[in-house]
């Protein structure tokens, strides 16, 4: 199939036919992802082409979603469950830390758990109280799990095929206000390892590093220093467990300054690892203290508010220049 043009959300829909088409085992979970195709019509069609035994309709009970995930990959299936908001996903946290994120270790290996977590993430789309919630840190943070964000229609198909096809659970966060972004999605290329980040614009003057929603406002902002001569590098992580320290600490070596955004608070986010680690590695490299840009440590705020909450173009240039001031 040659190369087609679709929305995130549509990049998405495809990825989870093709696991449908490719594994029997595969199901799909989750409140009103069936019937309806969910909220943001991610899963549309799915449950009419594949049936109600394999996309299905649950109680409104995330806890008992995530639970019963991990009995069906215990039993050989390789369920994809939805959260239907990133806010909801606390009444499953025990079950995916306590159980999802430890079976593999607490049986020295012998079980598999082939489960991912999908989780609509983030603001921007004026949303109510518990459905703009950006809680990547805390997932990251427990080891078991990997963490990943895809920015791109592209990365958004290939990584959740990845995903599905990993033994390990995955917790997948897609950004909800890029669900309509459009970009091109080839269906038969080989994609790159799943944590292992990309160079999304090559600069020589400072990297900016984002992941997720971000990625374009990262992109942005180093287009609009190119008017200014700034010579900006993207680095679009597309993991936050593991993180590819790698790709990041080869940028900041040619570039010799570092800007990480997120929408996330700053406090004890993913940036403060990254800020922390490649200081680390390239302490004799850097020319500036590596910079962070991101969200408040409050409550996300109601949605009339939330442009002054997330970071956007002006707060990544301030931090831009910042470090090039140094």
């Amino acid at each position: 199939m040659a190369a087609e043009k679709m929305s995130l959300s549509k990049a998405i829909n495809a990825s989870l036919r093709t696991a449908l088409e490719s594994d029997p085992k595969v199901l799909i979970m989750g409140e009103d992802v069936g019937k309806l195709g969910g909220v943001f019509r991610v899963t549309d069609g799915l449950q009419k082409d594949f049936g109600e035994d394999r996309v299905i309709d649950t109680p409104l009970a995330e806890s008992g979603i995530v639970g019963t995930a991990i009995g069906l990959a215990l039993r050989g299936y390789r369920p994809v469950v939805e959260i239907q908001f990133d806010g909801f996903v606390f009444p499953a946290y025990d079950q995916i830390v306590t159980q999802l994120a430890k079976m593999h270790a607490r049986s020295l290996g012998k079980v598999k758990m082939p489960v991912v977590v999908r989780i609509p993430y983030g603001g921007g789309i004026g949303a109510v109280e518990h459905h703009s919630e950006s809680p990547e840190a805390l997932f990251a943070h427990v080891a078991g799990l990997k963490v990943v964000s895809p920015a791109n229609a592209s990365d958004a198909y290939w990584m959740l095929q990845q995903a599905i096809g990993s033994d390990d659970p995955v917790i997948y966060f897609e950004p909800k206000r890029r669900y309509h972004d459009k970009s091109e999605v080839d269906t038969a290329a080989i994609p790159g390892p799943l944590h292992t980040a990309r160079v999304a614009r090559p600069g020589t003057d400072l990297t900016l590093a984002a992941y997720g929603p971000m990625v374009k406002v990262a992109l942005d902002a180093a287009a609009a220093a190119a008017e200014e001569g700034k010579s900006i590098e993207v680095v679009d992580l597309r993991s936050m467990s593991p993180i590819d320290f790698d790709t990041v600490q080869r940028s900041v070596e040619r570039t010799g300054r570092l800007v990480v955004v997120h929408e996330a608070p700053v406090f004890l986010g993913t940036g403060a690892e990254i800020a922390a680690r490649i200081t680390e590695r390239c302490f004799y490299h850097l020319q500036a203290p590596v910079l962070r840009v991101g969200g408040f440590h409050s409550p996300y705020p109601p949605s009339r508010l939330e442009d002054e909450y997330l970071p956007g173009l002006d707060r990544v240039l301030d931090a831009v220049d910042r470090a090039l001031a140094y």
